[in-house]
């Protein structure tokens, strides 16, 4: 390209430019403009004469060097270029679009029809998604919302519908489309949206083509695909419920003509319980036990049999013959009594042995326990995907490997909780954890401990505060985090915080959309704002605060009652010492003091050397 600078009479907007139509939204640039002028180049090509030229990217710099040179009477100073060659549209599309994407992430709808015209100017998805850095999936999930009606497209770009209601809108026909939009404008009618909307749409209950084990290629009923391409759904429940109970049944019947004892096809809904049972091979006597969950997913456990069974079978083996009980229920009652007393008084006194006792308790459940794994439900895909992707989660991840390693559990297993498949039950884990070195035993208790860490409770406000534990080190603000800021009081004061009081003010009428971009700029350091390192919304700090007066905010309610359990031993030292490393010194703790073996801090480094756990950066602006 070459560099030259251009009178702007001589400028007009091209049509390739992606927001070459509509208004432009000057606000947050026009002051930087008055004060220096047009600092980043636009990107021009000639249109039609030596002397003219059309912008395909800087619109917005365009039009506020218009306005400032209006207030200035009509002097304007020639405006920096960088001039493209003639000709290729597609080309110049892809350059306004890597500007604008780069600088001010448009709304996806904006996006949607600057792809498409990209499509009809010869580019595949997959050339697009290698332009922009992005995944196929990606542009066919924007090229997908062509396919709804054009008044749902624009309350998406208005930000009238959340980005969970148009996916779900995807699913639906254009006639039932049409019904949607009656029930919005009909005040007096319910309007289904977010998880509602699904089971609107099938009639109370989604089935997922991914539960089906007979095969689609043949299924006579109808199924529904989203626009986007990644999930299919069953149109019919009862036709979904025909095909899947004949493919239990045939299942089943394969299972034995393979020679199993018995196959068991429980009841929908019915859980099995590992820990209720005991494994035993084919040729011992094993059977199979068939589970259907509600919404059709089907479990096969493969070589178990119930406790009870097991027993009479050692017995059996053994060459005993029924015989009358020598013991009454009573008697037996008085000695099992008799001897937990005094085997639970011994253990009050080996504390390791206890632990692993309760280590084994927690990873298996027992008839008086009841072990639940923290579930981390979003309630939208971009919260999943933050969380998942966080550098946190991924180091955690590698933290569970290890333990799933040091226990020869399954590698594969989501979690340490109800990761052992081995015989006898919890006996046979408690059996197993006595081998295990106290090393292992502590390393694995946190990281069940962890699993089952319930979120969004007081407890976590206090673990953060002993833990001493600042966020900054670990989190920082991904995009997922600024779209769900929806608050102008609360944009306000972020602005403030970040950029300072006087653009606050400055800014105070502007859009949500342009404070949330101004909050962007601060944290990624463009457009002159000064790069704030570190930053961590007041919600999340431990303890956390607020921006405005309304209260509401959860976490500073839990901080409260964290406040009234410490009371004033909230300054004293705790009584047990906080890790170094949780104290953001980055040196590995003493075993002694903290329980985490010296290697965990080694681990903690691979992690974060992983492309996959770094937040996703936030998009900058022009």
């Amino acid at each position: 390209m070459e560099l030259k600078h251009i009178h702007i009479a001589n400028l007009t907007v091209s049509a390739a430019n992606m927001r070459g139509k509509g208004k432009a939204d000057i606000a947050n640039i026009l002051p930087s403009v008055r004060a220096r002028g047009i600092l980043v180049p636009l990107i021009v090509r000639p249109n039609g004469s030596p002397d003219t030229f059309e912008i395909v990217a800087g619109k917005r710099r365009y039009h506020a060097a218009l306005a400032v040179a209006e207030e200035n009477g009509g002097e304007c100073e020639p405006l920096p270029c960088a001039v493209m060659a003639s000709g290729d549209d597609a080309a110049a599309l892809e350059a306004s679009l890597i500007e604008n994407i780069a600088r001010l992430d448009p709304d996806e709808v904006t996006r949607w029809e600057t792809f498409t015209r990209l499509v009809k100017e010869g580019r595949s998805p997959e050339d697009i998604a290698l332009t922009f850095g992005l995944t196929e999936l990606q542009v066919k999930r924007t090229l997908a919302l062509g396919n709804l009606l054009p008044r749902i497209r624009n309350l998406y770009r208005n930000e009238e519908v959340d980005a969970v209601t148009v996916r779900h809108l995807t699913l639906a026909s254009k006639a039932q489309q049409k019904e949607w939009l009656v029930m919005l404008d009909d005040p007096n009618a319910y309007c289904p949206t977010g998880s509602q909307l699904k089971a609107w749409l099938f009639g109370g209950a989604s089935i997922p083509a991914s539960a089906a084990i007979f095969d689609l290629a043949t299924y006579q009923g109808e199924l529904v695909t989203d626009l986007f391409g990644e999930d299919s759904y069953f149109a019919s429940a009862e036709a979904f419920w025909a095909a899947q109970n004949a493919a239990v049944e045939a299942k089943a019947d394969a299972y034995r003509e393979a020679g199993w004892s018995e196959v068991i096809v429980l009841e929908p809904g019915s859980w099995f319980h590992s820990w209720e049972h005991e494994h035993r091979s084919k040729s011992q006597g094993g059977k199979v036990y068939i589970a259907v969950s509600h919404r059709g997913d089907v479990t096969v456990h493969e070589g178990y049999v119930s406790r009870r069974e097991a027993q009479r079978q050692e017995r059996t083996e053994a060459g005993e013959k029924p015989k009358r009980p020598e013991l009454t229920a009573p008697l037996q009652n008085y000695i099992d009594l008799h001897r937990h007393a005094v085997v639970r008084t011994r253990l009050a006194s080996e504390p390791m042995v206890a632990l692993r006792v309760l280590l084994a308790h927690a990873i298996m459940g027992s008839g008086l326990w009841t072990v639940r794994v923290e579930p981390q439900r979003a309630l939208n895909d971009g919260i999943a995907e933050s969380v998942e992707t966080s550098q946190s989660e991924a180091t955690f991840d590698l933290y569970r490997r290890d333990v799933l390693h040091r226990l020869d559990f399954d590698p594969e297993a989501p979690t340490v909780v109800r990761g052992y498949d081995g015989t006898s039950g919890i006996s046979g884990l408690f059996a197993k954890l006595l081998a295990c070195s106290d090393e292992t035993i502590l390393d694995a208790l946190v990281i069940v401990m962890a699993e089952t860490l319930e979120a969004g409770t007081p407890l976590i406000e206090l673990l953060g505060r002993h833990l001493k534990i600042d966020m900054a080190d670990s989190w920082s603000a991904d995009r997922a985090l600024l779209d769900l800021i929806k608050d102008r009081e609360v944009l306000d004061g972020m602005v403030a915080e970040l950029a300072g009081g006087e653009a606050a003010e400055a800014n105070a009428r502007a859009t949500g959309k342009v404070k949330r971009q101004i909050v962007a700029d601060c944290l990624n350091g463009i457009n002159g704002r000064a790069k704030v390192e570190r930053f961590v919304p007041r919600w999340m700090a431990f303890p956390p605060g607020a921006y405005t007066g309304r209260g509401g905010v959860a976490t500073v309610s839990r901080a409260a009652v964290v406040e009234q359990l410490l009371g004033s031993s909230a300054n004293d030292e705790p009584a047990v010492e906080a890790s170094a490393t949780a104290q953001g010194d980055g040196q590995a703790s003493d075993t002694e003091a903290s329980g985490e073996p010296q290697d965990r801090s080694q681990i903690a480094e691979a992690g974060e050397g992983e492309a996959s756990s770094e937040p996703q950066p936030l998009a900058q602006a022009a």
